[in-house]
């Protein structure tokens, strides 16, 4: 049996999977330990991936070369996308899956890896020698040395689970807990924490009154989370479906507060604002008649339907009552309740921005054990540390996205700077340059980076830069061709566009709001010829792609002179041995924080909560800046 390896990942879901996947395509000779090699990228909230702000970061992670969209586009039973009523730049998609196949899919893709080598047992303890890792010793007893480590191990650490007053020891629903690597690295010197998450009861289809609720359909054109994805989809499609709670249900809930370990003080850690149980809404809006639910598929030939809004860790009776008097579930069974789980987490500001620990060396942190919540965050800060640790390895500059480059970048930077008071999880309004971070244009933003560090493949990059000219070939064809009032104008005052009076050119014309791209290649044959030679769903990417370039080129050119001008600071660097305590024209505050977190640059050192624009000019006459 193979004990060296160059990376180990701990733990095999979203983030482990892709900080393995990415670790041995870079070349480097990759294990992955996992307790159930059954349950690979486990969906162990909602069957879905995407959504506001989440979406991009799937795409983001595809143009990268990671896995998850494909492996979603593979197993999709609806796609949307989110937020068509707002600007493209809130465009978010959003696909539900197939629990089982997306399982499958990603066994099958981590099979089929070159130097991927997955072994099934649970970590007990880190081999940690002078500050460094150097292996990992099994619940079986065997020993795995290598050089770096990527621990993903989500709400494992530690886990327990709540249903009213019973608790149970598990990571996940009838899976055990992992222990002994808390209190290891507690004794390293990490600081730890508690955190608390929850799902909703599953329901029996067969038992659901559908025509009680309002049908949500998916929608079926060219988008898809993978850039490389070009086929129809292959699963059959299903529908969502939307009911509501009423006061009825609320009062249920109210009566049995007492009971929810959520304010009975049996729950002390810190839960997620943005994705409350119900029971935590019915307090926080009071107000409110009712919430809205959506009744959502598990897969494509199952019955098993996941209630979104309906988080709960009350008693068993209590669920099953307040689940009756919701249109369409009068009659509803269940295959399991809901339940809080509460679980260890490390406090992020000890990473650096490549997810590597400040206290031990070529020892990585990935996912919700960094104070995260949703998979696809997960995934985003798995496929960023498996490259770093491949990295660390083999040699070569640190993989670090910046805040104008991607939302991962984003994210992993409000980890690092700022920590965490709730489970993390990301939305557009995090981003200061979310115009820039458009799901349309990830490949553009990261497709090359990804190609120059071995992760993108020749496919990959031949298909972005086959779109990217044709865009480019696009954009100077509408600025090149001019159409006359008599040839044009039948289409515009039909768009509700007022007409034009002289020749104008197409680009001109395109700038309007009332006007579709669609509308106007028809008015050059060059533009129609171009089209002519991409495949369905490419056309249909340069297109939109083209559209919004030109519809938002002013604010798109502002944003970037603002993200330039600002990412001057983030190319000036603080030494890590910088003396902040012996400055004493910084507030006091700024020198503990400055302290506490080692800012790389002034950057972000400027994000820090505590530190003013005075501290930071004051850093910046001491660098003679």
């Amino acid at each position: 049996m193979e004990k060296y390896f160059d990376v180990i990942v701990i733990g095999a879901g979203h983030a482990g999977c892709e900080a393995a996947a990415a670790a041995a395509n870079l070349g480097s000779k990759t294990l992955l330990i996992t307790m159930d090699m059954n349950k690979i990228a486990q969906m162990s909230c909602n069957p879905a991936v995407g959504g506001i702000a989440k979406g991009q970061i799937v795409r983001e992670i595809d143009a990268l070369g990671g896995m998850m969209g494909l492996v979603t586009d593979a197993t999709a039973i609806q796609f949307r996308m989110l937020n068509r009523s707002k600007g493209p730049a809130m465009w978010s998609p959003r696909s539900q899956s197939d629990r089982q196949q997306f399982i499958i899919h990603w066994r099958e893709v981590l099979d089929q890896t070159p130097n991927l080598h997955i072994w099934q047992d649970t970590v007990n303890e880190f081999i940690v020698e002078n500050g460094e890792f150097c292996g990992v010793i099994t619940s079986l007893g065997v020993t795995f040395k290598a050089k770096c480590c990527v621990l993903t191990a989500g709400t494992f650490l530690n886990g327990l689970l709540h249903i009213g007053k019973t608790q149970v020891q598990g990571g996940r629903i009838s899976e055990p807990s992992s222990y002994g690597l808390t209190e290891q690295l507690k004794n390293l010197g990490f600081i730890t924490d508690r955190m608390k998450t929850g799902t909703p009861v599953r329901i029996n289809g067969n038992t659901v009154d559908f025509a009680s609720m309002t049908e949500q359909q998916g929608e079926d054109d060219f988008h898809r989370f993978s850039y490389l994805e070009r086929s129809h989809r292959k699963l059959s499609q299903r529908s969502c479906w939307i009911t509501y709670t009423n006061t009825e249900v609320h009062d249920i809930l109210r009566d049995s507060l007492a009971d929810s370990p959520l304010y009975n003080g049996q729950i002390q850690s810190i839960g997620p604002r943005y994705c409350p149980s119900i029971e935590t809404k019915i307090v926080t809006f009071a107000d409110k008649d009712r919430h809205q639910l959506f009744l959502e598929p598990e897969g494509e030939n199952t019955q098993e339907y996941y209630l979104n809004g309906f988080s709960s860790s009350l008693p068993i009776d209590v669920q099953y009552n307040a689940l009756h008097k919701i249109p369409g579930l009068e009659n509803a069974e269940i295959y399991r309740p809901g339940y809080a789980i509460e679980y260890d987490f490390f406090i992020p500001t000890q990473l650096h921005h490549t997810l590597e620990t400040k206290l031990v060396k070529n020892l990585f942190f990935a996912g919700q054990i960094n104070g995260t919540t949703g998979y696809e965050e997960a995934a985003g800060q798995g496929l960023l540390a498996g490259i770093n640790a491949h990295i660390n390895v083999h040699g070569g500059s640190p993989f670090i996205l910046n805040r104008d480059e991607a939302y991962i970048g984003v994210l992993v930077d409000d980890l690092v700077t700022k920590g965490v008071d709730e489970p993390y999880r990301m939305f557009t309004s995090r981003a200061e340059y979310r115009i820039l971070l458009r799901q349309d244009n990830a490949d553009q933003r990261l497709t090359e980076k990804a190609y120059a560090l071995g992760l993108a493949s020749n496919e990959r990059i031949n298909t972005f830069r086959q779109k990217q000219s044709s865009v480019e070939r696009l954009v100077e064809l509408f600025r090149e061709t001019s159409v006359k009032p008599d040839i044009i104008n039948g289409m515009l005052e039909q768009n509700g566009s007022n007409p034009i009076n002289h020749s104008d050119r197409l680009y001109n014309i395109l700038l309007r709001p009332q006007v579709n791209i669609s509308d106007l290649v028809e008015f050059s044959p060059e533009a129609k010829e171009l089209l002519s030679t991409l495949t369905p769903i490419m056309r249909e990417e340069v297109l939109e792609k083209t559209e919004i370039s030109v519809k938002y080129s002013g604010y798109i050119s502002r944003e970037r002179e603002i993200a330039d001008k600002l990412n001057r600071l983030e190319n000036i660097v603080l030494s890590d041995n910088f003396d902040y305590n012996a400055v004493q024209s910084l507030s006091t505050e700024a020198r503990q924080k400055l302290t506490k977190i080692r800012p790389r640059t002034i950057g972000q050192a400027s994000r820090i909560p505590g530190v003013s624009p005075s501290d930071i000019n004051v850093l910046l006459v001491l660098l003679g800046r």
